[in-house]
């Protein structure tokens, strides 16, 4: 079996080290960049599994880094930052980012948050005709799991993987409240309780882009306290 790849992008030097030495130990297949153009590069060369990438990078913003990484690979980002303001969550995980680590970190709990990542499955090929059963309809939300897509009136509404995710698995059990621990353990694969912002940033991003796109009759609600129901 393959080595899972990892692509480390910091420019502190000691950072840097610190990282790639503790995902090596770990038995990951590890490169190193310290600037965003270097990162870009990277991923055009060799897409790896997973990316950690440092939010303030010399020659770019992180976010936008992060962006275009999205735009063109399907990898996992962990993001690594100083700032752990709310703005720079959100900013993050509304370009694509699938976790943030705020400095300074345990590097044990980063290998954890790595391999999570890497266990989470990864987006199948959409296949050319998906069966009627592998569609959810609640009102006017579809839910299509075979080719990953959700439409709302039919109109195709563009979410990323982990937005997907988190919207099937409320799908999965309509009128049901979900707990974000439960959330966390079915799209993230982890038990970290810090990692429930997480899902308080990406709920957010889900519900505006599903807004935007005139859901109506259908809506997620927050069980204030507890997590999340998708009713109809």
């Amino acid at each position: 079996m393959p080595e899972q790849s990892v692509l480390v992008v910091e420019d502190t030097e000691e950072i840097r080290e610190l990282v790639c030495t503790v995902l090596r130990k770990a038995g990951m297949d590890v490169r190193a960049v310290a600037s965003g153009t270097e990162a870009l590069a990277e991923v055009r060369r060799q897409v790896p599994d997973v990316v950690v990438l440092d939010l303030g990078l010399p020659d770019a913003d992180g976010t936008e880094v992060c962006r275009q990484i999205r735009a063109e690979s399907e990898c996992y980002v962990l993001m690594l930052t100083a700032r752990a303001e709310e703005v720079d969550l959100l900013i993050g995980l509304a370009v694509g980012a699938d976790g943030y680590m705020a400095k300074p970190f345990s590097p044990r709990e980063l290998v954890a948050r790595v391999q999570a990542m890497l266990r989470r499955p990864r987006v199948p090929a959409p296949r050319p005709a998906p069966a009627e059963e592998s569609v959810r309809r609640l009102a006017d939300l579809e839910i299509d799991e075979d080719s990953r897509e959700v439409r709302v009136d039919g109109a195709v509404v563009d979410l990323t993987r982990t937005e997907f995710d988190l919207l099937a698995a409320l799908a999965s059990r309509p009128g049901r409240v979900l707990q974000r621990e439960t959330l966390l353990r079915e799209v993230w694969q982890t038990d970290w309780e810090g990692s429930v912002r997480l899902v308080e940033a990406h709920m957010s991003n889900l519900r505006r882009k599903l807004q935007a796109a005139g859901l109506a009759a259908a809506e997620i609600r927050t069980v204030r306290g507890v997590g999340y129901r998708l009713v109809a």
